[in-house]
């Protein structure tokens, strides 16, 4: 029988069931559950899967991994946080450290008065996003380089 196609008789007889099958059914409603187990008793066997299949649940416990499973665990989520930390300080220190060379290369051409602010500033702005550039795509070779798993599919 389909839940899909199920009645709202058949619904609520299934209701009761789980309720028999959790211990929280009243008396009315266990009466109301045998009757209607004694006009189809292809309930009562479905009651009698469902009541089996709580038995097996209730005794199950779950795997215990040993402790040293648990100690490479921790192993890994530190060095996960440390590498992902690590690699943050790099990149920020070489966005301030790539963006203040700049800068000081080009000191006189954005000191140039005779050239509009906006346009200084415009400089500044594309050599900065540069160095986020250069550091973002050498990071991500890195990365890639070692962990790629299409590097050596040829086509």
């Amino acid at each position: 029988m389909s839940e899909m196609n199920a009645s709202p008789d058949q619904e609520r007889v299934r209701q009761l069931m789980m309720a028999e099958v959790d211990q929280e059914i009243s008396g009315e409603e266990r009466d109301e559950l045998h009757s209607a187990l004694e006009e189809d008793p292809g309930l009562r066997d479905e009651l009698e899967t469902f009541q089996r299949l709580k038995e097996v649940t209730d005794t199950m416990s779950p795997l215990k991994p040993p402790g040293e499973t648990w100690d490479g665990y921790w192993e890994d989520v530190y060095r996960r946080l440390e590498r992902g930390v690590s690699w943050i300080l790099i990149s920020l220190g070489a966005i301030v450290l790539g963006t203040w060379s700049v800068w000081t290369v080009v000191r006189g051409l954005i000191a140039d008065t005779s050239i509009p602010g906006f346009i200084r500033w415009s400089i500044m702005a594309l050599l900065a996003g540069f160095v986020i550039l250069f550091v973002s795509v050498i990071r991500e070779r890195l990365f890639m380089g070692k962990s790629d798993p299409y590097k050596d599919v040829v086509r």
